[in-house]
């Protein structure tokens, strides 16, 4: 299996973009199965080009679920000269970001092809997205967390457990009904709430005084 290709080299180029966004439309359309053939026919480009620019079909699954988890931004942040607004803005666009993603309609139906996968010998979207989802997030996030502990902003003795606090006061139960159906979802500016609370919720808990850079408190 050859799972590289071009487009991991340096990110996608604007017609890749194009590309693994026809990619997601098939994945979320119901009865769809995700082949070379049928995402060049929907991307209007040919199945040598795909090859070539993601290596083959789990490359290109990949590649669209990283697409996807892309929209999730995590800023590199320098703990010499972080403060604590700064942190909290960063962490709060994180949460904003990460909720919108969440409850949009391509992740929704993505997570449920994905958890249909799972324990299957379809398995592979499954791993996929575990992968470069849920496990590419708590990197991002643990990079935020790691420079916040370093500017002496967030005192952890557990850097895990503390990413994972964050993920439960920002995803609370809303990814779980949204996978069962609810069609409630949440305006932007109950995501832009959310986020905000969900981020003072963490400084109540893991917040600390600026002391000194670098002294990991």
């Amino acid at each position: 299996m050859d799972s590289g290709g071009e487009a991991a080299a340096s990110g996608p180029t604007e017609r890749q973009k194009e590309v693994l966004e026809a990619a997601l439309s098939l994945l979320v359309s119901a009865g769809e199965t995700l082949t070379m053939t049928a995402v060049a026919r929907r991307a209007s480009c040919s199945k040598e080009t795909l090859y070539k620019w993601f290596g083959d079909r789990d490359g290109l699954l990949t590649a669209t679920v990283q697409w996807q988890a892309a929209k999730v931004r995590a800023q590199p942040l320098d703990a010499g000269t972080l403060d604590r607004q700064t942190l909290h803005e960063s962490l709060q666009a994180f949460a904003r970001d990460w909720l919108t993603v969440l409850s949009g309609e391509t992740s929704i139906a993505l997570n449920r092809l994905a958890v249909g996968h799972a324990g299957t010998e379809r398995g592979d979207l499954g791993a996929i997205v575990l992968t470069n989802g849920p496990f590419a997030m708590r990197g991002r996030l643990g990079a935020i967390l790691a420079a916040g502990r370093l500017a002496g902003l967030v005192s952890c003795e557990d850097e895990a457990r503390a990413v994972s606090t964050f993920f439960g006061l920002v995803v609370r139960d809303v990814q779980i009904r949204l996978l069962l159906g609810d069609p409630a979802r949440p305006s932007a500016a109950e995501i832009e709430r959310d986020a905000r609370i969900a981020t003072d919720q963490f400084f109540a808990l893991y917040g600390a005084l600026k002391t000194t850079p670098g002294d990991g408190r």
